[in-house]
């Protein structure tokens, strides 16, 4: 395999090769004789005592794959056209074959490379959870599937986890998959609760089933109807996560006591059903948390039942370990005995606390006046966390915020600072569901340059709507200290 053959010109498979048709030759030839004496690949006509060769094409599609040999015994009769008419029967045979497999092969290695791409290759860097993933896929003739999963830092300190698997396999559940995940990502970034995410998600795979399915009606997996999702959002300043569900399998998460048990979390349907709602739930984590999560293939061996495969997941996610990559690979040890039929996507998460100590939130009267007081706030709170350098920027950003709360918004109006890490969150929260726009001022406009200049000084903004009310809210990060 991998090795380069070369053939002598004169020889008869270079001669099968270059005519594109069965050749037949006695061994008594002295052009055979020579050939098969200066050729190593030509030994076995040697040793065999063959006293007759035939020499066939392997033609498939149109393409010449190769070259078989034919040696007869010298106490045969030599090939006759019968014995031609079988060499060209297997060779056939033998070279649809080949094209087939070197088919199937491409076509994986293109869908691996494109998951590749579509997959996170680094994690984003967040200081709320400490996360390890892996990613196996399936080992059947049907391909790579549609797995994944992903890690998305939000506003406020908050991560979003999100696990999913479409339907089917081969380059178009890739596809599917890729389409998903970028839609997730942008549902994640205006900042949807994750029961709405996954009504949107499921819009989208209706809109791609009848998209496809327009264009080809016999497609089974069109649009990926059927594809499960989980989605799960981590707070470490309130320890409290938020969950749903479509058709995924439940999360399972480790209390740092060492309870171990599947979160209560509305399985909802499958996307691409439908007309049917989604719930979210919200639990509080303690700090030290194990999240788990997973896609069904991790519990489709075939050496064991689905009770039993749960037990030992459980039982290694329970057992002391050095790192979560341990743990990974302790739970794909203990369920997998041999390479899985169907692609698995694990993600394990241990959360983290943000304390108090790191969080500063004040209560502002609706009152233009009370702008002064917001930046005198924010300064001394940087002082005591002795990020002085920031003062200058985050007075800025406090003074618009606040002062666009007060205007267009209603009260109550808090302000927030959050320090986390390198990344130093302001927020500002007001009653009003009115989004605000970042629009372009003239020359002699009085206003309309607020969000503009809150833009410019941050790494990020946004806003993020709650049950009532909004949060507008901006990042910067910090210069290393």
């Amino acid at each position: 395999m991998g090795e380069a053959i070369v053939c002598p010109a004169d020889s008869p498979p270079a001669h099968c090769l270059a005519a594109g048709r069965p050749l037949l030759y006695d061994t008594a030839d002295p052009a055979i004789t020579e050939w098969a004496t200066l050729d190593p690949g030509a030994v076995w006509l040697r040793t065999s005592g063959a006293r007759s060769l035939l020499a066939v094409p392997l033609l498939a599609q149109g393409n010449t794959l190769g070259v078989a040999l034919f040696g007869r015994h010298r106490d045969r009769e030599p090939f006759g056209p019968e014995d031609l008419r079988l060499a060209q029967e297997f060779t056939a045979k033998a070279a649809a074959g080949i094209h087939e497999a070197r088919t199937y092969s491409r076509a994986r290695t293109t869908t691996m490379a494109l998951q590749r791409s579509l997959l996170p290759h680094t994690l984003p860097d967040q200081g709320a959870l400490e996360i390890a993933t892996r990613y196996l896929p399936a080992a059947t003739r049907a391909g790579v599937g549609g797995d994944w999963f992903d890690v998305i830092p939000l506003s406020g300190a908050r991560v979003a986890l999100v696990v999913g698997d479409v339907v089917g396999h081969g380059i178009r559940a890739t596809a599917t998959m890729g389409r998903l995940r970028t839609a997730v990502r942008t549902l994640a970034d205006v900042d949807l609760p994750a029961d709405e995410l996954l009504t949107h998600l499921d819009d989208l795979v209706l809109r791609l089933a009848a998209d496809e399915g327009s264009s080809d009606p016999a497609a089974e997996t069109a649009g990926g109807i059927g594809t499960t999702c989980l989605y799960a959002v981590y707070d470490p300043i309130s320890r409290h996560c938020t969950l749903a569900r479509a058709g995924h399998p439940p999360p399972a998460v480790v209390t740092p006591d060492g309870a171990v048990r599947f979160l209560d979390v509305p399985a909802g349907p499958p996307l691409g059903l439908g007309g049917l709602p989604f719930e979210a739930v919200e639990t509080e984590l303690p700090e030290g948390s194990l999240l788990a999560l997973y896609t069904d293939g991790l519990f489709e061996a075939r050496d064991h039942d689905i009770d039993e495969a749960l037990d030992k997941m459980f039982a290694a996610l329970v057992r002391p370990a050095k790192s979560l990559d341990s743990v990974c690979d302790r739970v794909l040890t203990e369920l997998l005995t041999h390479r899985p039929d169907d692609d698995i996507a694990l993600l394990v998460a241990r959360t983290r606390a943000l304390h108090e100590d790191r969080v500063a939130s004040w209560e502002l009267a609706s009152e233009n006046t009370v702008v002064s007081r917001a930046r005198h706030h924010a300064s001394a709170q940087l002082s005591a966390w002795g990020l002085e350098e920031a003062t200058f920027t985050t007075e800025l950003m406090v003074s618009e915020l606040v002062t666009n709360a007060i205007r267009y918004g209603r009260p109550p109006i808090r302000l927030r600072l959050i320090h986390q890490g390198n990344t130093l969150g302001c927020e500002v929260y007001d009653s009003s569901g009115t989004t605000p726009h970042m629009r372009r001022a003239r020359i002699f406009d009085e206003g309309g340059r607020g969000l503009l200049l809150v833009a410019q000084l941050a790494e990020r903004w946004g806003t993020r709507h709650d049950r009532v009310g909004k949060t507008v809210w901006a990042e910067q990060t910090l210069a290393p200290g």
